[in-house]
């Protein structure tokens, strides 16, 4: 009988490998059945009823299944879920999935209620995903710190600058509105 020698680094390293690919394989799951029609929407039946009829979570899963949200929420889960996969990427795989499982997290206590299997199941995973960070801290701190090491600004502005931040923000916003308003005046045209 061959002895295996577990120290808590092993075991650490090895509950790390195992988090990041249930979350992996969690995150390929819900993604991949947005993307084949098996997550969102509602059967005909629903459709057909009177709308104080339906229940929020079918209201929600009806509007979810809408494009290009749907697409966007399954594609985004799973680039997330690869990433979670490769040592390289893991940590900004474990970051990407934050606002992921709060958005369901969130989705779910509004529309389900607050105490649900799955608001605990996500509630679960938000903790394995902190857990997957915390294991490599040192990694996240030292990014943390290169990252806020020097946040002066380049420039130094004098006061009169400040002072037309609003203006020339709200001129920055209206350049934007342009081509609204060459839609507009294109359809009016015809």
């Amino acid at each position: 009988m061959i002895k295996t020698k577990f120290n808590r680094a092993v075991l650490w390293d090895y509950l790390n490998l195992v988090m990041r690919v249930w979350l992996a394989f969690t995150l390929l799951r819900y993604g991949w059945s947005k993307l084949t029609g098996g997550q969102f929407g509602v059967t005909e039946a629903t459709m057909h009823q009177p709308l104080e009829k339906i229940d929020l979570m079918r209201l929600s899963w009806f509007l979810a299944d809408h494009e290009p949200f749907r697409s966007f929420i399954g594609i985004s889960q799973l680039i997330t879920a690869g990433l979670l996969v490769y040592n390289r990427t893991a940590i900004i795989g474990a970051f990407m999935s934050i606002p992921i499982w709060l958005n369901i997290l969130i989705w779910d206590m509004s529309f389900m209620g607050l105490y649900t299997p799955f608001t605990i199941s996500i509630s679960y995973y938000l903790v394995m995903t902190f857990l997957i960070i915390l294991h490599d801290r040192s990694k996240v701190l030292f990014a943390l710190r290169t990252l806020l090491k020097d946040t002066s600004a380049r420039f130094k502005f004098p006061v009169w600058a400040y002072l037309l931040l609003i203006p020339v923000g709200l001129i920055l916003e209206l350049m934007g509105r342009i081509p609204q308003v060459l839609n507009y005046m294109w359809h009016m045209l015809k």
